[in-house]
């Protein structure tokens, strides 16, 4: 007998369009030509026929996963991104404000806005927004140089990469959230469609016409895959649930643990035995759960130790759950709505729940003036609301704070965690995901010791250093 010879190849993207890639892996399943020979005998219309027969017809939606594509999205508004980057999963990469200066007519206008009376309300707010931005700018370079002066033999390109971030982490909270920027997607044509029904049942109209647009475009490479993606009634409906509430101020923490599983550290343990020994789970339960806790620490510290720090924790870690309700600036959740894989549920956008100060504004003496951008924002929004309920949150900024809700497992906090709080990260963020930390270390102290975040420093020290408030 001839030993076959094993081969990994790629189908080329630049020869075969998604929808052809797409039908030649899924009738590997009945075939046995090679993927090549597959897909040498399709053609465009072969593959359409194909899709509207098995994905359509007979549902068998997990073939269009197979179609990939990579979409341009630009000069769209942060607030609308927000609904692009809600798929949890797609990949998103997109234009930062930590590294560029934005021009003063960066932000994004409603048409039906534009329209109303509100025109010149929301014009000058937006406008007063950036021109305090742009005024702020030399004061806090200058301020962060003369705090971090060069070192030596350190290049000047070098100084100016390291230092740029530092006055620009502060300064683009003056930034509403109908700054402009571009966002690239990468998305199979499965959940591509899922994005578009979402999008265009979405109660602003910005990100209706961005998933006009986007099924428009994605139809020239996957046609038969994204054309049946329309609006969702039940979406709409839901999108305009409002409930009455007794009490919504902001609480007396900024992170507040609400559930956690209490036997959290005995399931990881018994998730353990389950998968390096031989029993039920219920008996490797029982087994955890009867052990002292030095039996535990043992069993923990021989699953989690030796970790590099590129290696990502055994997935066994899934099976410990906590849900936090926190309150944190504008800026700080954009960071936070990147970890798609914790279950999110965030409040609306309002100035309800205050605004956030970096220190630096203080130490250049330009609190009077971000305060004033800041409060006229809000004064704005409570204008504009009446008439624009989702459409006001434009003109807030990344300084007003927001409630979510974030359900997360042990395997994501350790990401989440040792990520968001590493020195490199922005200060917002770090302080979020240092109360988190805290949290962790409080109820299930034999695993925190193994998220690899031991020397950061604990949120209040961050919030000492880095803002003058946080509500």
């Amino acid at each position: 007998m001839t030993q076959r010879s094993r081969s990994v190849y790629l189908l080329d993207p630049r020869e075969l369009r998604p929808e052809v890639i797409a039908v030649a892996f899924a009738k590997t399943s009945r075939s046995p030509q090679t993927f090549r020979a597959i897909a040498a005998e399709l053609s465009d219309e072969s593959s359409a026929q194909f899709h509207e027969k098995w994905v359509v017809g007979y549902g068998h939606s997990s073939v269009a996963e197979h179609a990939v594509l990579h979409l341009a999205i630009e000069d769209v508004s942060r607030l609308a991104i927000e609904a692009i980057q809600s798929s949890r999963l797609a990949s998103f990469t997109e234009k930062s404000t930590r590294y560029q200066v934005l021009d003063c007519d960066s932000f994004y206008t409603p048409p039906e806005i534009a329209a109303s009376k509100h025109a010149e309300l929301y014009r000058q707010t937006c406008c007063l927004l950036f021109d305090a931005y742009h005024e702020c700018a030399g004061p806090l370079q200058a301020l962060i140089l003369a705090q971090h002066p060069r070192r030596q033999d350190e290049s000047q390109q070098a100084y100016d990469s390291r230092t740029r971030s530092k006055w620009m982490d502060h300064l683009r909270f003056l930034l509403p959230a109908a700054t402009l920027a571009n966002v690239g997607l990468t998305a199979n044509a499965r959940v591509l469609e899922l994005m578009i029904k979402k999008m265009l049942s979405h109660p602003l109209p910005e990100v209706r016409e961005i998933g006009a647009e986007i099924k428009r475009v994605a139809q020239a490479e996957a046609p038969t895959l994204v054309k049946y993606a329309d609006p969702s009634l039940y979406l709409e409906q839901i999108s305009k649930l409002r409930f009455k509430v007794t009490q919504a101020g902001p609480s007396a923490s900024s992170t507040v643990l609400v559930d956690y599983d209490r036997a959290g550290e005995a399931k990881f343990v018994a998730a353990c035995i389950y998968r390096w020994g031989a029993c039920s789970f219920a008996k490797a339960l029982e087994q955890a759960e009867q052990m002292s806790i030095g039996e535990r620490v043992e069993v923990i510290s021989r699953a989690l130790d030796g970790r590099g720090p590129f290696d990502v924790p055994i997935r066994e870690l899934e099976h410990v759950v906590m849900t936090f309700d926190c309150v944190m600036d504008q800026g700080a959740y954009y960071e936070v709505k990147r970890h798609r894989m914790m279950t999110q549920t965030p409040q609306c956008l309002t100035p309800d729940l205050g605004y956030a100060v970096p220190r630096p504004f203080a130490q250049a003496g330009l609190t009077d003036k971000f305060c004033a951008a800041v409060e006229a924002a809000g004064t704005a929004y409570h204008a504009l609301e009446e008439d624009f309920p989702s459409q006001a949150a434009y003109v807030l900024t990344n300084a007003h704070n927001r409630r979510v809700l974030l359900t997360m497992n042990m395997r994501e906090a350790f990401h989440f965690c040792r990520l968001r709080g590493a020195p490199g990260a922005h200060f917002s963020i770090r302080r979020v995901a240092g109360q988190i930390l805290e949290h962790i270390q409080a109820i299930y102290p034999a695993l925190a010791q193994f998220m690899q975040c031991q020397d950061y420093p604990p949120p209040a020290q961050i919030e000492r250093e880095y803002f003058s408030r946080v509500s």
